[in-house]
């Protein structure tokens, strides 16, 4: 399981995050984050938004799997439209979805004995955290471990991006990302109590400065990340 674990946190796991800034492209560009520090508050703000939604909902995602067979499906459909009703930008409920059909893929792959075919059949695929959760169960891994998963992709694929749309020292941003660990792991913990709730009592968090850039990102001709 902790194989597992690293293997899936590994950026060269093929579930497509390399090729996302999960905003910060489009806040470079405009000047909002020049420097190491405002990487970090731009990191720490990912934490208390979409880090918390993401890992509450894989969690809850990996706990739907205690449920009797015939109320899975209709537990991840609900936990796919409580998601998709808090992610306000339709450009990042796109790429929540392109993500999650990337992991999903992955996940068959090397797990194919997971209980995918519970996820909902929605045309763009199912979101990318209600994916992770799946795979989480068929790693073997426990909620806190896929609450852990759920976090470090929220910092880590900004932070790479960072290294390529700053030229910061990478030296640095490891520090950096060292330094916010226990961060998340407090937030990973409260992801885990938080899916104990229904899923329309999950958090809510949201950053509306984020979702309007995702929009205008979405627009440009030329750019290095595809959000």
């Amino acid at each position: 399981m902790d194989s597992a674990l690293l293997l899936l946190a590994d950026g060269r796991f093929p579930a497509g995050a390399h090729a996302h800034s999960a905003g910060l492209e489009a806040a470079v560009t405009a000047g909002r984050v020049t420097e190491l520090r405002d990487v970090e508050a731009f990191l720490r703000g990912r934490l208390a938004t979409a880090g918390l939604v993401t890992a509450a909902f894989a969690v809850a995602a990996h706990r739907a799997d205690t449920l009797p067979a015939g109320k899975r499906p209709g537990r991840l459909a609900e936990l796919d439209a409580e998601l998709d009703a808090r992610t306000a930008a339709p450009a990042l409920r796109a790429v929540s979805r392109r993500q999650g059909r990337a992991l999903l893929r992955a996940g068959r792959t090397v797990w194919p004995g997971g209980r995918f075919t519970d996820l909902p059949a929605e045309p763009g695929g199912p979101h990318q955290p209600l994916v992770l959760g799946l795979i989480g169960v068929a790693a073997g891994l426990a909620a806190s471990q896929v609450a852990l998963l759920a976090i470090h992709g929220t910092v880590t694929g900004p932070a790479n991006a960072a290294v390529r749309l700053l030229g910061l020292d990478p030296y640095e941003v490891q520090a950096l990302l060292v330094r916010l660990a226990p961060t998340g792991d407090r937030i990973a913990a409260a992801a885990v109590r938080a899916a104990a709730e229904p899923p329309a009592a999950l958090p809510c968090a949201a950053a509306p400065l984020t979702d309007i850039q995702a929009e205008a990102h979405a627009t440009w001709e030329v750019r290095l990340f595809a959000s």
